[in-house]
This record gives structure tokens, C-alpha cells and sequence, in this order.
């Protein structure tokens, strides 16, 4: 490894991460839409705590890592102090549009492929162009000049970056938020972590549990390669953790002029993800050829890629990128793009279940928003 650049031993050691993180997840069938959809249509908390486990996890080590002094976190595209309201919100929404119609999110497509799913495959193209236009080609104009015009500079009241601790310190006029940063920082993981294992569904499955801690181990740990063993003076490398839609694009892009083209973090990732899962599928069997089974799949995986390469690069992350990687960082962003990624996701699956009965969209819509918003009258019903 001595003979490798820095830029080149942060991918290899991303790439290995990558594996584990496809690996488990094909072995365990996390799924971040699936946690939804379990919350939504049989009131399961088990894969959700899953999610939410992973969450916690990562959280405490990318605290630990950030107050240790050894990873930056205020160096990456999370903690900028420029809160884009607009984009976290309708990026978010379309993301969790966009995983329901594609049946998935862009983490699962990419195990899914590894497990020889063409319909994934399909997604993922789709999914990577989208993003690829929104962050340089023609979408990047919509982008720029109208959806991050929707924006508050925190500069001006004089906050650095948003961390969400740092902004609390600064309403209270702390000088020093160290000290908040830790408490909050543990207290928001041990709720997340508190969250899952208060469900016994979740207790109960060995699968569940292990995705939760080897996916919040494996954003740990691409936080430190990238934050720490790639800080070199002469060859930096931005922080990040793990993130699917943008690097996704820029993997098309990579393989499309690879003579022109030097791998990346992201890239890695990407390729890990899918190897890893492939690897599993292989050893245990399960590998299988699956295609669209009609017409109208396929279009609903079409229109849901797009909307989540789109969505995805609005809201600087997906399921993933921002759900677990930008939590993990403690970033209002990324809270306020969690939430808006599971609502646009469960009112999807409102309104489907709801014009199953016959119901006009917007009746569907209608019914799907009560039901979310005021949930004691479903009960009363």
C-alpha cells in the first residue's frame, strides 16, 4: 500500500467498506423504502429500526471522530452555513416519491444489481444520467439560479456552519458549544438507537439488528478514511461518508472516459456496493437474472429514477447520503431532508393504497395527508 497515491488507497480502503456494506445488505434486505412501507401498510417498526439503529450508531462514532479533532465534518457539503430550505425539502419529497415508484432507493438498486436484478440495473442508469445533468448538465440551471436561490445564510448571524448543537449554542449565546455538542450529540443517537430496540419485531431479528450496526459501522468508517487517513497536504481529499446518487453519475461518467477519468471515494463506493452484494448472492445462491414483468413497471422504475436523480442532488443526499451519512454529522439540513424523504415516500404509498378503492387522485391525496398529518382520525374512522 505505500506504492499507492492517497487518492488511490481512500478508494481501495472505500471500496473494501463498499463490499461490506453490499454484502450485508443483501443478506439482511435492508431497505430504507421497505422501512416505510413495513411503518406504513402493517405498523411493523422492525426494519425501520434497523435504519434508525444505523443512524445512532453513526452518529456517536462521527461525533467521537469530529470532537477527537481527527475528522473535519465542518469541511464537508453537510455543515456548510448556507441552509438551501427549498432544496432540502422538495429534493427530499421527490426522493421519497421516487424510491416508492422505483421500488427502492438508489442503496438498494445497487445490491439488488449485484444480485443479478436488471430492473435495478435500469434504475441505476436512469438515476445516475438524471443526477449527472442535475449537478452539470442542463438541470443544473434549475438547480442553481431558482431552487438554491431559496436559501438562509447563517453567516449573518454569525454561525459558521450547521451543525445543529452550533446553532443551539449560538441562540443561547454560548461561547462555548463544545460541551452541547457532546450531551445533544449522544442524546439524539441514544433516541435513535433507544427507538429501535424498544420494538420488539426489531429485537427479534437477527437481520435487522446486524444491518443496523454494520451499516452504521460502515459510515463510520468511510468517515475516517476519508477524513482522516486521506488528509494529506499535498493530495487532500474532501471528507465524506457514504452517498449513492451523485456518485452514481459520476460512475457512468468514470466508466464512459476512463482513459481521461481518475477514480474517486464516491466511485468506489458505488462499484463496492455492488461486488459485495454480488459476492453474497453467489456464495449463498440466491443469484437470479430479474427483469420488468410488463409495460407499466417499467415505466413507474423509469419516473422514479428520474425523480430520485433529481431529488437526490436537490437534497445533497439520499436514504443513505444524507439519511444516515449527513445525520451522522448532525446537520439541520439533514434532518429537515430525512423527514421530507420519508413523508414524500409514505404519502406515495397513501395515495396508492387509497386509489386502489376507486378513489380519484386528489381524493387519494386528500385522505393520504390526513392520515399522516392528523392520524387520530384514521383511528376514529
Amino acid at each position: 500500500m505505500d506504492d499507492l497515491s492517497n487518492l488511490h488507497l481512500v478508494a481501495l480502503l472505500g471500496f473494501i467498506i463498499a463490499m461490506v456494506f453490499g454484502f450485508i445488505g443483501n443478506k439482511t434486505h435492508f431497505c430504507s423504502m421497505g422501512a416505510v412501507s413495513d411503518v406504513v401498510n402493517m405498523g411493523s417498526k422492525g426494519r425501520m429500526g434497523a435504519w434508525f439503529l444505523a443512524i445512532g450508531i453513526a452518529i456517536l462514532g462521527v461525533q467521537y471522530l469530529y470532537i477527537s479533532g481527527r475528522v473535519d465534518i465542518d469541511a464537508s457539503v453537510y455543515r456548510t452555513p448556507t441552509l438551501y430550505l427549498l432544496s432540502y425539502v422538495l429534493g427530499g419529497m421527490l426522493f421519497g416519491i421516487g424510491m416508492t415508484f422505483a421500488a427502492g432507493c438508489g442503496q438498494r438498486n445497487l445490491v439488488r444489481v449485484g444480485g443479478g436484478n436488471l430492473k435495478a440495473l435500469i434504475v441505476l442508469i436512469v438515476m445516475g444520467i438524471t443526477a449527472y445533468m442535475t449537478m452539470r448538465g442542463i438541470f443544473a440551471i434549475a438547480r442553481l439560479e431558482y431552487i438554491y436561490a431559496v436559501n438562509t445564510d447563517l453567516t449573518k448571524q454569525g454561525i459558521n456552519n450547521q451543525g445543529l448543537f452550533d446553532y443551539i449554542g449560538s441562540l443561547l449565546k454560548l461561547e462555548d458549544s463544545s460541551l452541547l455538542q457532546k450531551i445533544g450529540g449522544f442524546a439524539v443517537a441514544f433516541g435513535f438507537i433507544a427507538y429501535a430496540f424498544k420494538h420488539e419485531e426489531f429485537r427479534k431479528s437477527f437481520d435487522n439488528v446486524l444491518a443496523g450496526v454494520a451499516i452504521g459501522v460502515c459510515v463510520v468508517a468511510a468517515w475516517y478514511v476519508s477524513g482522516y487517513v486521506g488528509q494529506d497536504d499535498f493530495d487532500p481529499i474532501t471528507p465524506q461518508g457514504m452517498a449513492f446518487v451523485g456518485p452514481t453519475g459520476n460512475t457512468i461518467s468514470y466508466l464512459m472516459t476512463y482513459t481521461g477519468a481518475e477514480i474517486n471515494f464516491g466511485i468506489a463506493i458505488v462499484l463496492g456496493m455492488i461486488f459485495g452484494s454480488f459476492i453474497y448472492a453467489i456464495i449463498s445462491g440466491t443469484f437470479r437474472i430479474e427483469t420488468f414483468s410488463n409495460k407499466s413497471e417499467m415505466v413507474n422504475h423509469l419516473i422514479g429514477a428520474s425523480m430520485m436523480g433529481f431529488g437526490g442532488v436537490l437534497s445533497f443526499g439520499c436514504t443513505i447520503g444524507q439519511g444516515v451519512t449527513g445525520m451522522s454529522t448532525l446537520a439541520i439540513g439533514s434532518f429537515i431532508t430525512l423527514a421530507s424523504i420519508i413523508f414524500g415516500c409514505a404519502l406515495t404509498m397513501k395515495i396508492q393504497y387509497h386509489m386502489l378503492d376507486e378513489k380519484g387522485f386528489f381524493g387519494a391525496l386528500g385522505t393520504g395527508l390526513a392520515e399522516l398529518l392528523i392520524p387520530w382520525k384514521k383511528q376514529e374512522a
